[in-house]
């Protein structure tokens, strides 16, 4: 065993604790940040955690209020101002997503091809073309950092009306590396 696995392990295990929370709270809820804390050093400054946080795993996820929905704070901006305090190892963000066939590349082609010296303008009309794809499926993206380099990111689909429960949480090479490269930083 290496010794990034017990960190690996850990974070996989805290966005697994964080995907629960979140599908018990529904879906079409706005982006939300947990923070990553050392089990012990909560129960050491909160001694009155102690019985609830018994069993627990390494790090345990602390919700953060909900990100301002919508266009008022991009996301990446509001990123790009966060930083964490030292007593903070990691991060997990949610975001809803909308996730399209490959199929959809052509349409995204199209619909960017004129628009791509103006980025505003080319992600508007990306995201437009997003909500408007006949196969569009919603999702939950995962994505999880801590500070020795150890990182996740997964997604969640959103189960058709006719499913019963939570989809699995899935996994795709290079998924959302920016964004892990943006929850890094906040921890820089």
């Amino acid at each position: 065993m290496t010794l990034a696995e017990p960190q690996q392990r850990a974070l996989a295990r805290c966005v697994r604790e964080v995907a629960e929370f979140v599908g018990e709270q529904g879906w079409d809820r706005p982006p939300q940040l947990f923070a990553l804390v050392p089990t012990a050093e909560l129960v050491a400054a909160e001694p009155s955690l102690a019985a609830q946080l018994a069993d627990a795993a390494p790090l345990t996820p602390i919700a953060q209020e909900p990100l301002p929905a919508g266009d008022r704070t991009p996301l990446d901006e509001y990123l790009a101002t966060l930083r964490w305090p030292p007593a903070v190892t990691g991060c997990v963000l949610v975001q809803p997503i909308t996730v399209l066939p490959p199929t959809a590349e052509t349409m995204l082609d199209d619909a960017l091809g004129p628009l791509l010296a103006d980025p505003d303008a080319a992600d508007r009309a990306a995201r437009n073309a997003a909500q408007t794809h006949p196969d569009r499926r919603q999702a939950r993206l995962f994505a999880g950092v801590l500070r020795d380099g150890a990182e996740l990111c997964l997604i969640q689909l959103r189960p058709d009306a006719a499913a019963d429960g939570e989809s699995d949480l899935l996994s795709y090479p290079d998924l959302a590396s920016g964004l892990l490269i943006a929850l890094r930083q906040t921890l820089e």
